[in-house]
């Protein structure tokens, strides 16, 4: 948040001039009482909502949900949309949820020692979530929706 004064912005801690040409101490603001800042024109601006650089270029633009390709001096280019570079992601955490136990499972195919059921169980549940989330980012069509998908993500671990 910060003040202003005829649409410029107040630094605190520095002494400024109002539209008459009055001169103000550096620490006027923060003596003054809201009354005294209002009968000279100074106002009080909220700071903007800060955007989610993940979804949007700025507060009107959001990111390509589909990978834009685009073709320069004859060369291609692609821009990975937010569904491939979001997809990306739910596979790399699945792959790290999973890592943990991928022992158990080259121990299996080794020396054909068995799984323990709580922990076949728990692969089961990432690797179905992984499935769900791919799947749902898949089709999604807007991207309040992936925000909302991504949103309610649960890999039980």
């Amino acid at each position: 948040m910060a003040f202003y004064i005829d649409g410029k912005l107040l630094p605190e801690g520095v002494s400024f001039y109002d539209a008459n040409g009055t001169q103000y101490p550096s620490n006027w603001l923060n003596q003054s009482t809201e009354e005294q800042k209002a009968a000279i024109g100074i106002t009080w601006v909220a700071d903007p909502t800060p955007i989610d650089t993940r979804f949007y270029w700025d507060t009107n633009r959001p990111k390509a949900l589909e990978d834009v390709t685009e073709t320069v001096d004859g060369k291609e280019y692609v821009t990975k949309g937010l569904k491939t570079t979001f997809k990306a992601q739910v596979k790399d955490a699945a792959n790290k949820l999973l890592a943990n136990t991928d022992w158990y499972v080259i121990r299996k195919a080794e020396r054909n020692v068995d799984i323990p059921t709580d922990i076949a169980d728990k692969r089961s549940a990432i690797v179905t979530e992984a499935n769900r989330l791919d799947s749902e980012i898949g089709l999604v069509d807007t991207v309040e929706g992936l925000i909302d998908i991504l949103n309610n993500q649960n890999w039980g671990a």
